[in-house]
């Protein structure tokens, strides 16, 4: 192995031209510089420079060595650079949540971004399951999940809370049990454990989602809706999934005697080095939480 030592005392003696001047330049003595040049002619067993007194010049090994070395010393440099920053509004920060959180809050960073262009939002939708597995793969720098980990690299902590709502069509408004059996449950990829959260609190009938007939299902959080709003069942909803749907007019939300909350985690690999520009988007979010719930 090279040491990329000799290669910059190589390079910035060519540049100077002159032993002393490099030594100054690298703040090294004379003897120093002459060793390093000795350690790359022995490493690649040829003459690297013809010395004439105080002067000297290059071999043609020499000046293909200067070539390369070059490129690699800015290269080097381009690294430490790169590896160094840490940036507070610029780069990639990658988001996984739930899809009722993400509707709410995908296009309040979108405008954070706008902000701070250099500041770029990935954002993932997908149940918590996956979220835990993407933050224990070290795949994205920060999740939201709606339940803790049950992985030991993740670290969850509690951020806020979403009412879960028993969503309608319009025809049913006062939804009733015997309505609910009759109408039938449009699934999701978190339905029945929503459903079960909120129906088991609130009708003494229920026991499990297996009493309903299952009418549709659908994991494209702008789309679980949809079928309700056209008469074909009822579904189990965080609220920010149900204020984002577009035909309000087709659905019903009911006030149930026992409201159910689903708490949100902000989850993150405890092993993995929270930058400054995740910190950032993590602030909007704690913020904007924070505004939502006063």
């Amino acid at each position: 192995m090279i040491n990329p030592a000799w290669l910059r005392t190589f390079c910035t003696l060519v540049e100077r031209g002159h032993f002393t001047r490099t030594a100054e330049k690298l703040h090294m003595t004379q003897s120093g510089v002459s060793q390093h040049i000795r350690k790359l002619e022995e490493h690649f067993d040829t003459l690297l420079l013809m010395r004439e007194g105080k002067q000297f010049s290059l071999t043609d090994a020499g000046e293909r060595l200067y070539d390369e070395a070059h490129q690699i010393i800015a290269n080097l440099s381009d690294l430490d650079s790169k590896i160094r920053e840490d940036a507070t509004f610029a780069g990639v920060v990658r988001i996984m949540s739930p899809g009722s959180i993400g509707l709410k809050l995908y296009p309040h960073l979108l405008t954070l971004q706008q902000a701070f262009p250099r500041l770029i939002i990935d954002y993932r939708f997908a149940p918590n399951s996956d979220v835990e597995q993407a933050l224990a793969e070290r795949k994205i720098d920060f999740g939201i999940m709606s339940r803790r980990s049950t992985l030991k690299e993740v670290d969850c902590q509690l951020i806020s809370s979403e009412a879960l709502l028993l969503v309608t069509p319009a025809s049913l408004p006062d939804p009733h049990w015997q309505g609910l059996l009759e109408l039938g449950f449009i699934d999701h990829p978190d339905g029945t454990h929503h459903a079960s959260l909120l129906l088991s609190q609130n009708f003494t009938e229920f026991q499990n989602m297996n009493m309903f007939e299952k009418k549709g299902f659908s994991n494209q959080i702008g789309l679980i809706l949809e079928p309700v709003s056209r008469g074909l069942g009822f579904t189990v909803l965080p609220s920010h999934a149900v204020s984002a749907f577009a035909k309000q007019s087709l659905i019903c939300t009911s006030e149930l005697e026992k409201p159910v909350k689903e708490s949100l985690y902000l989850s993150l690999n405890h092993k993995k080095y929270v930058r400054n520009r995740t910190q950032t988007v993590i602030n909007e979010v704690n913020n904007w939480l924070e505004n939502e719930n006063k």
